[in-house]
């Protein structure tokens, strides 16, 4: 078992993101840490030059169970014991999520996306205080007019048999970089089945709205912390830009240079279509930062 492995769900629409996100794991996580990527089988192709000793590229269809099926030409699964609504990627992306962090040979599966890469070494030791692993956490960081968050909330608590959640705000869980330790993702899959009496992954899937990591963090919180023993949080591991416009050179690299010192890793959104080589330019003066920072 290693200390740590790194999970990434891709695409074929972020393949161009992924080789600098790919070289970020290589440099600056241990040796033994082996990059697992899950795409769609279609986009398999695109991402096998990058196997080795430390990648794994995985079709997506490798973590569902035989009844689950993508019709030809479609970006939708179907779940053949309940077809309707159909799956949509997104959510699909989600469940591999969880069943592969569930299954992976390591003490902490670092999930990380696409758009977002490495700039500090990092190691498990980098989510542990006080022995106890980290939990990704903003505190009231979900307000009433965040719908969707809500809505998130609430599912997670219907799945974990959990009473309603308090008004917000809310604790927010959702992050490009996230930790997870596959005893309790394991745990966390159990408890989703003996609440609803269906298979996990069915019983997930079934929502049309539903945050894996809202899921998580409700459930090491909520669950596990029932006693009040709360893990540490710890949410300043990404810098993130969420914005949807392209980033100037100049934007970019005044994004880079506001980089935390705790922070390991930097995330453009994919979403902004910002130009490959003003993101590539503001990943190297992060990590100049970070270099000199240490």
């Amino acid at each position: 078992m290693s200390e740590l492995a790194v999970l990434t769900p891709c695409f074929r629409g972020d393949a161009a993101l992924f080789p600098d996100l790919h070289r970020s794991v290589l440099q600056f996580t241990p040796e033994d840490t082996v990059h697992h990527v899950f795409v769609p089988s279609r986009d398999k192709h695109l991402f096998t030059q990058y196997e080795g000793p430390r990648c794994r590229v995985w079709s997506r269809s490798e973590m569902l169970p035989p009844y689950y099926f993508r019709p030809p030409f479609t970006d939708v699964y179907v779940n053949v014991r309940r077809p309707w609504p159909p799956l949509r990627g997104w959510v699909m992306q989600q469940t591999v999520k969880i069943a592969a962090a569930a299954q992976l040979d390591a003490d902490v599966v670092l999930i990380i996306d696409s758009d977002a890469v490495l700039v500090r070494p990092t190691s498990a030791k980098r989510f542990v205080a006080d022995g106890r692993l980290c939990l990704y956490r903003a505190e009231n960081a979900i307000t009433a007019d965040m719908q969707r968050h809500v809505i998130w909330h609430r599912v997670a608590r219907e799945l974990l048999g959990l009473p309603p959640a308090p008004p917000p705000p809310l604790p927010d869980y959702v992050t490009p970089l996230n930790f997870w330790d596959p005893v309790i993702v394991r745990a966390m899959q159990q408890r989703i089945t003996e609440v609803t009496g269906m298979n996990w992954m069915d019983a997930f899937n079934a929502r049309l709205h539903i945050s894996e990591f809202i899921l998580y963090g409700v459930f090491v919180d909520e669950v596990l912390g029932a006693s009040g023993d709360r893990p540490p949080g710890d949410a300043s591991i990404c810098h993130n830009n969420w914005k949807r416009s392209p980033l100037t050179h100049e934007e970019a690299i005044a994004f880079a240079e506001r980089l935390p010192r705790e922070a390991i890793a930097m995330m453009i959104s994919a979403k902004s279509n910002t130009p490959l080589e003003v993101r590539r330019a503001a990943i190297r003066r992060a990590t100049e930062i970070a270099a000199a920072a240490d």
